[in-house]
């Protein structure tokens, strides 16, 4: 989802020390029975995910208000996928910073930056605005990322790496460009900037194929650069 992608969230540890604790703030882990007492379920940055999940609903309705085409409700929308992309950022900060780490926040923040992308995506496809066979392209590698992460996670899970903070973040930047009502070169630098989103999606969605498959091999020994 966002101005700051999904991979900048809490950081998954690798398998042998998911097994063994909890990411301790600043670094190092816990052990199991501290990781499952420290941590309380609707601490801060969970209650900033659960936020982000109940924007793209709201976000939907004013992308679609007025025909999809009214200046206000497209500024609005907008505005809304700004305040959704923030929440992506301190969100992982806060989790990261004061131990708030937990296995939901593992999968929601990740849901919910793809349900907040997919969203915008479809979105403007429906009204128009950008080729379906881009949002295809993109929400398929995001739904694909999503159910190779499940398949894997008893063996290991796969961090996230550059390659992906930078896909999210072109992809971000691409939707926010072309959610305004713009024309003339501020559209085509959304297109543009959606287009290199396209390629990074492919790349990046490729070398998770990879890594997920040598997590699966190796019985979780594997690391990946990017999701």
């Amino acid at each position: 989802m966002s101005v700051q992608p999904e991979e900048i969230d809490r950081r998954w540890p690798d398998a042998g020390l998911l097994r063994t604790g909890a990411e301790r703030p600043g670094g190092g882990f816990v052990p199991p029975a501290q990781a499952d007492t420290a941590v309380p379920l609707m601490n801060i940055a969970n209650v900033l995910t659960m936020a982000r999940i109940a924007i793209v609903p709201l976000f939907v309705v004013a992308l679609f208000v007025g025909g999809g085409h009214d200046t206000g409700w497209r500024i609005a929308a907008a505005a809304l996928f700004a305040l959704a992309a923030i929440t992506d950022r301190f969100d992982g900060q806060l989790a990261r910073k004061y131990g708030l780490v937990t296995d939901f926040g593992k999968l929601a923040d990740p849901i919910a930056d793809k349900a907040l992308i997919g969203a915008a995506l479809i979105g403007l496809s429906v009204l128009g605005d950008l080729p379906w066979w881009i949002t295809l392209v993109i929400v398929g590698r995001e739904v694909g990322v999503t159910v190779l992460r499940l398949l894997v996670v008893r063996r290991g899970v796969i961090p996230a790496g550059r390659g992906g903070k930078l896909k999210t973040l072109v992809q971000s930047l691409a939707i926010g460009v072309l959610l305004l009502p713009l024309s003339g070169g501020f559209e085509a630098a959304g297109m543009a900037l959606m287009y290199l989103a396209v390629v990074l999606t492919v790349v990046t969605g490729l070398d998770y194929v990879g890594q997920a498959a040598r997590v699966w091999f190796a019985g979780g020994s594997g690391r990946a650069r990017g999701a």
